[in-house]
């Protein structure tokens, strides 16, 4: 009989975040394929998890899913985590995956923290229709093509992008689609969590000469034309819950 492939959220950032289940499952399963070792080290250690790890990434993913394929028909099951939140998202997971449905691997999902649930819910911004694009492209003009292509989307839109890029991608956003209002998430669930809410102008005002740091996760508004169900922020101020460093 195959073991079971499960796959495991982890916490984005604050370690109390781990749910009991995903704790017994880790320490339940044969072996913990992790995205970086190192990371969920710290994480097993703090729930004193014995569970061996094992690397799975890009630059090793085709091996590592043949060793891991071994392992689950011989009827060792599997807990699959990536760095923070849910697998899959951004991260190569997937590979694993779609492989083990093709294996008739039994797979069971472990919900938990995720960055772009926690920032929608929080964001003031139409929960009802959203969008979820991963990564902003990282070139110039690709970076423009890809905001003028979700310039007609009705649903919130959701992106990440890091520390080092984010003032491009907000001038690309004004560029592309114009002043709109977007939340500004960073560091959600950790000690520096901050949240921006504003135009794409008042967000650039706030972030002129900072230094900004920490992972990203920003809300753009939808199409403005669009009539919701939902009540946005109108009368609206910008919100800086901590200062950035």
């Amino acid at each position: 009989m195959n073991g079971t492939l499960y796959i495991v959220s982890t916490p984005i950032g604050n370690l109390e975040d781990m749910s009991f289940r995903a704790i017994r499952i880790l320490k339940e399963a044969a072996i913990i394929a992790s995205e970086d070792t190192r990371r969920t080290q710290k994480l097993c250690t703090y729930y004193q998890i014995g569970t061996p790890l094992t690397s799975y990434h890009d630059f090793n993913k085709e091996e590592k899913t043949d060793v891991l394929l071994h392992r689950l028909q011989g009827g060792s099951p599997v807990a699959l985590v990536c760095d923070a939140g849910t697998p899959l998202v951004s991260d190569p997971g997937y590979y694993l995956v779609t492989r083990a449905v093709n294996a008739n691997i039994p797979l069971v999902p472990i919900p938990g923290p995720s960055s772009i649930l926690a920032a929608l819910c929080i964001s003031g911004l139409p929960t009802d229709r959203f969008i979820f694009e991963g990564f902003v492209p990282r070139k110039p003009g690709v970076r423009e093509k890809f905001f003028e292509k979700l310039q007609e989307e009705i649903g919130t839109i959701i992106v990440f992008e890091t520390q080092h890029r984010i003032l491009k991608t907000l001038h690309a956003i004004h560029k592309t689609m114009g002043n709109r209002r977007i939340v500004l998430t960073r560091e959600l669930t950790k000690l520096n969590e901050e949240i921006l809410r504003g135009n794409v102008e008042e967000i650039l005002q706030n972030l002129e000469g900072k230094t900004i740091k920490g992972e990203i996760t920003l809300l753009i508004q939808g199409q403005p034309q669009r009539k919701s169900k939902q009540t946005t922020f109108d009368d609206f101020t910008p919100i800086t819950n901590l200062p950035f460093e």
